[in-house]
């Protein structure tokens, strides 16, 4: 069991002040399961009138406004969140078990839908066929793609964007846990396997002290469904344990982004990011 505090900090600057803007975060983490909040909240500068709401996926956001004219937009999620291993999936479904339930239910024909993030090229879906023609079960199956996956790229900054596509990063075979994560739910997907996004933190240094701030920042990794849903971190090679943070899931990363929203004025804007993880247990 993990106990960490995260202190993530985001927002915008702009030349020239912005007379408006709506916007909606999704920086608190989720609260279920293995994991359990134990304090969240948000500071927004200028200060604004907060609104909250569990979406679609189950995602808490917090939606507010700033109707005074401003130069910078600041959101800082304070969060502490105790986190337990997670229990091994005691349900699998065979594949044609699983091809039945994914037309089942709403959830699962949406884990299943390859969106224009998630396409995978040719490439991979070929790569993703050779391993499930294997033959073995769905889980090893998809674990053996999100191997392989992870395994053919570099984690390297700067080399997409946040609207970067799988066909993209694939291309390069480079990129962050964002890109990593839409080229394994395209190869999941692609098999048959429902799939799904997953946001949140990654405490990035196991042998911190306790009580160590270090520097983090947003992460993303998968969860696959084959009776019962299950993470794994392609990005690096991991079971998704007590140092990863939840905060949302999705189809893709377009549903769970940290702050999104519109302004006015005559000004363009940047945006800033700083998070800080402590393991206090």
């Amino acid at each position: 069991m993990s106990r960490i505090r995260i202190v993530h900090r985001t927002g915008f600057t702009y030349e020239q002040p912005a007379t408006a803007s709506y916007n909606e975060a999704r920086m608190l983490p989720h609260s279920g399961g293995e994991q359990f909040v134990l304090q969240a909240g948000l500071d927004i500068r200028p200060g604004a009138t907060q609104h909250s709401y569990l979406d679609y996926w189950g995602t808490r956001v917090s939606t507010f406004e700033v109707l005074t004219p401003h130069r910078e937009l600041s959101v800082t999620a304070t969060s502490l969140v105790e986190v337990r291993p997670g229990p091994v999936p005691r349900t699998e479904l065979d594949w044609a078990e699983l091809a039945e339930a994914a037309l089942g239910t709403v959830t699962l024909v949406e884990a299943s839908t390859l969106s224009a993030a998630t396409t995978p090229p040719p490439e991979v879906a070929a790569l993703a066929g050779e391993i499930a023609a294997e033959g073995a079960p769905v889980s090893e199956t998809a674990l053996e793609i999100c191997r392989a996956v992870g395994s053919s790229m570099e984690y390297m900054r700067g080399v997409t964007g946040v609207h970067s596509t799988a066909a993209e990063a694939w291309a390069e075979r480079k990129g962050v846990c964002q890109d990593i994560a839409h080229v394994a739910l395209g190869a999941l997907r692609s098999v048959g396997i429902p799939a799904r996004y997953v946001s949140g933190y990654l405490h990035p240094d196991a042998g911190a002290a306790i009580g160590r701030t270090v520097i983090g920042e947003s992460h993303a990794w998968v969860e696959w469904y084959a009776g019962e849903w299950r993470g794994y971190d392609p990005t690096n090679l991991a079971e998704v344990g007590e140092l990863h943070v939840l905060v949302g899931r999705g189809r893709d990363y377009s549903d769970v982004p940290p702050l999104r929203g519109v302004y006015a004025g005559p000004s363009s804007s940047a945006l800033f990011v700083t998070v800080e993880i402590t393991r206090v247990a």
